[in-house]
């Protein structure tokens, strides 16, 4: 009988400690998602080939419905496993774009999965791409002689993240940073811009079997962002038969959502929130809308030659 339990333990020792470090570097702060808990790939770089085939997601978010220069987000991520399911692979991209600002990213995602037992694995992401950031002062100037506003920023840096994820048959954990490099903008003589941050996220979700029709699967995420309160979401969805999920969302003195998502073929499934302004958000903005698109080639099979 072959015994793996020294090497998967060195392997997680080796994760952890690799987190230790990374998770003491400094970084940016991310777009936030509603339906984070289908588009993990955006959170988390050690996610990369955890849906075990070839996944591709799209995410389109619309915040303040109806508001001129409102934030709006676009986020692209694929994903595959390679080398006999140990290491996950992926690219994401991410446009994030609010007035006269815009940020666009392309990341590349690389993941080491270690097999805890037959349903459960952990996984040290890493992830590295560039950051073009945009802001357009000069379309606000008019006729004006400030060198501020007639100024434009139009710089493209280097970015880098990590992760560590946890997932089983039911229970799923991550940890991140996803952006680790500090960033310093120059735009004159005059005015510069200096982002130095460590910005966490840790998401969590179990699923529960109520009936042979039913599950029920409560999530959480934890945002950490230096200087602002900690922020997080608590979520609980319901799903029918595998097919339909429903939920209502908490975004911490932000909003309340309502989450749907269809199974529409084994490879094909659809999801939207809408997000409902609470509090000190409610006077300030409207409601927000997210649409989130996964296809997954499950029918995609490699050729195997038997042996007999």
């Amino acid at each position: 009988m072959k015994i793996s339990t020294p090497f998967n333990l060195k392997g997680i020792l080796v994760i952890l400690s690799m987190a230790v470090v990374v998770f003491s570097a400094s970084a940016q702060q991310i777009p936030q998602f509603t339906q984070f808990m289908y588009n993990n790939l955006v959170i988390n770089p050690a996610y990369a080939g955890s849906d075990e085939v070839l996944s591709l997601t799209f995410v389109n978010r619309n915040q303040w419905s109806g508001v001129e220069n409102a934030p709006a987000t676009q986020s692209f991520s694929a994903h595959t496993l390679v080398k006999n399911k140990n290491i996950g692979v992926g690219l994401t991209i991410i446009n994030d774009k609010i007035g006269i600002h815009r940020n666009l990213s392309a990341l590349t995602n690389y993941a080491y999965r270690i097999a805890i037992s037959e349903r459960a694995t952990l996984a040290m992401g890493l992830q590295i791409g560039v950051t073009n950031l945009k802001s357009d002062y000069a379309s606000l100037s008019g006729n004006s002689n400030d060198p501020k506003l007639v100024s434009s920023i139009n710089e493209t840096m280097l970015g880098f993240g990590a992760g560590i994820y946890f997932k089983s048959s039911r229970f799923q954990l991550g940890l991140s940073a996803p952006d680790l490099l500090s960033k310093a903008v120059e735009v004159n003589d005059t005015l510069s811009i200096n982002i130095r941050r460590l910005n966490l996220l840790a998401n969590s979700r179990y699923r529960f079997r109520l009936s042979a029709s039913f599950e029920m699967e409560p999530g959480i995420m934890i945002k950490y962002f230096p200087d602002l309160p900690l922020s997080f979401d608590l979520n609980l969805n319901f799903i029918y038969q595998k097919i339909i999920t429903g939920g209502l969302s908490y975004r911490r003195n932000e909003s309340i959502d309502i989450l749907f998502k269809f199974q529409i073929t084994r490879q094909f499934q659809l999801g939207y929130a809408y997000d409902y302004p609470v509090k000190y958000a409610a006077k300030m903005s409207s409601a927000s809308n997210e649409l989130m698109v996964n296809y997954q080639f499950h029918n995609i099979k490699k050729s195997v030659s038997s042996p007999r």
